[in-house]
């Protein structure tokens, strides 16, 4: 490209308006900093001590673990657990939590579990100190878990809890780039950092760390630095999936949200089994749920645990983003025989959320 030169190597800020790289120093009236993260590995007895697997350099791996142990029960960790598993490897998921993927309602966590149980992965959950060490040529886990034995022995482990900003050898101090506990970059609704001049996109800035959450960063801040278009991470509504074997496709507020907030809403459910082609196909895990804004009738979150619901849940997003109100996709024709035809079929069901508690 013209007017672009390209530098390969380690970036440091000297001020607000310097990087130098290897030797070199580049200055700028703005710095944009998109520096990613790095598979997190937390301090537990024996992590130095054995060798481990994370979510990057399982990538590289070109054989197939006899028996893969994974430390953490949520999206990265549940994603390789299944995929190994059905490599033909014994997979055991180890999740300090009290269930897997916290974050999602109990009921998604609980089906979830389910459909990885029903294919052999083993799932060891409310594990407390959590430590490794060798075990001849295999790795040992010892977690206090109930019930079952405390002690995992398998032949490789995977450390699959979570991600870390690049941010620790970047110069931030030098330039006063205000950071939080965790070490990410503090942002504003336009991604402009603490220092005038600079801005922190994707991963390092703790706002989606999702590749499209990441583009969607280089979109507002390319729209308000060069086409005077204010646009905002606030604009964004979160969503995202759950690659396992049915999908989850997850849009907006979880149940839990819902009734933390205090506000009227509507909830309806339908199972897969209940649905045409899900049937057809054999494929009748998991369920879907949304949940409706009572007085504006507007879809507030929705969870698609099934065939297809990494896709399907963009019906959803669509009308959302349009701050349509439930009906218009209710009273759609879809085509048959689809899984997306349910949809208004379930929004037909909806109930008070209280009465659904009930």
């Amino acid at each position: 490209m013209d007017n672009l030169t390209v530098y390969e190597g380690h970036g440091r800020l000297e001020s607000p308006t310097a990087v130098r790289v290897n030797g070199e120093l580049l200055e700028a009236e703005r710095i944009v900093l998109n520096v990613g993260g790095h598979a997190n590995v937390p301090e537990m007895p024996g992590v130095d001590d054995v060798p481990y697997l994370t979510n990057t350099s399982m990538m590289d791996v070109d054989f197939l673990p006899e028996h893969l142990v994974v430390i953490g029960g949520s999206y990265i960790g549940l994603e390789f657990a299944q995929m190994y598993r059905r490599f033909g490897s014994r997979v055991t998921v180890v999740e300090l939590g009290e269930r897997l993927i916290a974050r999602e309602d109990e009921e998604v966590s609980a089906e979830i579990k389910s459909i990885l149980e029903a294919e052999g992965v083993e799932v060891r959950l409310k594990a407390e100190c959590v430590a490794l060490a060798s075990h001849g040529d295999s790795v040992a886990v010892t977690a206090s878990c109930e019930p079952g034995p405390e002690e995992v022995v398998g032949s490789h482990v995977l450390l699959a809890v979570g991600r870390r900003p690049n941010t620790d050898d970047l110069g931030l101090d030098e330039t006063g780039v205000e950071t939080d506990p965790r070490g990410f970059i503090v942002v504003d609704d336009q991604l402009r950092t603490s220092v005038p001049g600079i801005w922190a996109i994707g991963d390092v800035n703790g706002r989606g760390a999702f590749t499209h959450t990441s583009y969607n960063d280089y979109e507002i801040v390319a729209a308000n630095m060069f086409d005077d278009d204010p646009r905002r991470v606030t604009d964004r509504i979160t969503a995202y999936a759950l690659y396992i074997d049915p999908p989850l496709g997850r849009v907006g507020m979880t149940e839990r949200e819902v009734r933390a907030s205090g506000r009227p809403a509507l909830i309806a459910k339908l199972p897969m089994a209940r649905v045409g082609r899900a049937r057809e196909r054999g494929e009748t895990q998991g369920f879907m749920k949304i949940l409706v804004d009572a007085e504006s009738h507007k879809i507030l979150g929705a969870a698609l645990l099934g065939i297809g619901g990494d896709e399907i849940v963009h019906s959803l997003l669509d009308v959302m983003y349009a701050g349509a109100p439930y009906t218009v996709i209710q009273r759609a024709v879809h085509i048959h025989p689809t899984v997306t035809e349910l949809i208004p079929t379930m929004l037909g069901g909806l109930a008070p959320l209280e009465e659904a508690a009930a």
